[in-house]
């Protein structure tokens, strides 16, 4: 159950984080390009980066409650990107570099032709 906590209260600030920064994009004028969810999956991935990364270096056995909050929650809340990098990467450094490939393409392709389905199906109702 503390589990589910951790990562509600982490992914409630990262989500609030992701919507602060659309806000911030959309009021300095971008629009009509997704720059919000652009900025937002590079600085999550950075972040992810550099959380498991410097505690991977620092505290080896770095704690579990931490780990959910900060990057399942938070950062997950804030991009799934990141969770979705870290696992490529992961598959990389552990040389399963054509395993690594096959899940990125099949993440990205599989989720762009899902979304089209779910709209498909969803628009045959309204008509």
């Amino acid at each position: 159950m503390q589990g589910f906590l951790l990562v509600g209260a982490g992914g409630a600030l990262g989500a609030m984080g992701r919507y602060g920064a659309s806000v911030l994009v959309m009021r300095a004028g971008y629009s009509g390009f997704p720059y919000a969810t652009l900025i937002v999956n590079i600085l999550g991935s950075l972040a992810m980066g550099l959380l498991v990364g410097g505690l991977a270096r620092l505290t080896p056995e770095w704690g579990r409650e931490a780990q959910l909050f900060i990057a399942t929650g938070l950062l997950g809340g804030f991009t799934t990107f990141s969770a979705f990098s870290l696992d490529a990467v992961t598959l990389m450094e552990r040389g399963q570099g054509m395993n690594a490939l096959a899940y990125v393409l099949a993440s990205v392709l599989a989720s762009i032709i899902a979304l089209f389905i779910g709209l498909w199906i969803m628009r045959l109702g309204a008509a």
